[in-house]
């Protein structure tokens, strides 16, 4: 089970470890975003920071109807108490987490300045 926070702007948060190349972890505060169909995105300073593997570029059409074109990296992230191998796309903003990362998990968030957030693994999957 994956937990975490609603903060004062209401957005759900959770802590999400990455291993850099040499195996040391760094933990990133992200957004649950139900919206966000990938995996991970992080900013380019993190990615810089994680010395992250470029794979490719991506497309994506945003919520205003406009296209961008990304850089897309691989990172190892600790996922539940597992390591998993996942694309990370590039983005100008906050650290998201997107619906692909959460595939299979329940997800619950008390909808309150310090709520809960709550991933929890669906056994029916």
């Amino acid at each position: 089970m994956i937990t975490g926070t609603v903060n004062a702007d209401f957005e759900p948060l959770i802590s999400i470890s990455i291993r850099r190349v040499n195996g040391e972890v760094l933990t990133q505060e992200a957004i649950v975003d139900t919206g966000f169909n990938g995996w991970l995105s992080l900013p380019p300073d993190a990615i810089a920071e994680l010395n992250l593997k470029w794979k490719r570029r991506g497309r994506a059409i945003l919520g205003d109807g406009s296209e961008c074109v990304f850089s897309v990296y691989e990172a190892v992230v600790v996922w539940d108490g597992a390591l998993r191998t996942i694309p990370v796309d590039e983005a100008g903003s906050e650290p998201l987490v997107g619906m692909s990362l959460m595939e299979g998990y329940q997800l619950t968030i008390q909808v309150a300045e310090d709520g809960y957030v709550e991933l929890r693994k669906d056994d029916q999957t």
